[in-house]
């Protein structure tokens, strides 16, 4: 649970995050691929699917979807933060875990092999979209500090001795 103290310091924190350059940078180049995906997908990625053979295609269907995740993630996270910016959205709100970064364990896993089959626009677009994705990750555990420290040569030796009885 937060503290008082901790949510001042996280508040504090994450306004000077959207009220930087870096957020405007991030949520420009967010939107901006965004919609450059929608069009890919929506006109000459269809025309492209179909032309490609059955595994291919399957192939296709997949990473599109991934990348449609991906995108879809990142934009709320981004409108999340603005909201806060903007003053629309507390910040314990928007700390909460229904406006975290969320399918983890779909937007990191590894892309099927493959890939060398699929058009060489919705590759760039997976790999821009993972790229994007993982800042984000690496910003909402900073911003949100859910990243836990790994323990201490001190902790490591107490539970040494706590197990081998020393003193």
């Amino acid at each position: 649970m937060r503290t008082n103290e901790n949510e001042v310091s996280e508040d504090l924190s994450q306004r000077a995050f959207t009220d930087s350059a870096l957020f405007e940078r991030t949520f420009d180049e967010g939107m901006a691929l965004v919609e450059e995906t929608a069009r890919y997908l929506d006109g000459a990625g269809r025309r492209e699917a179909r032309e490609l053979p059955r595994k291919a295609a399957m192939l296709y269907a997949g990473e599109s979807m991934r990348v449609t995740t991906r995108l879809m993630q990142t934009a709320s996270w981004l409108l999340v933060q603005r909201a806060v910016r903007d003053g629309e959205m507390e910040p314990d709100v928007a700390f909460s875990e229904r406006y975290r970064l969320g399918s983890k364990e779909i937007c990191l896993a590894q892309s099927a092999d493959g890939l060398d089959m699929l058009p060489a626009v919705l590759v760039d677009l997976l790999k821009r979209s993972d790229s994007l994705y993982r800042r984000i990750a690496r910003l909402d555990e900073v911003l949100f500090d859910t990243v836990q420290p790994a323990p201490g040569a001190r902790a490591h030796l107490s539970r040494l001795e706590q197990a081998f009885g020393g003193e």
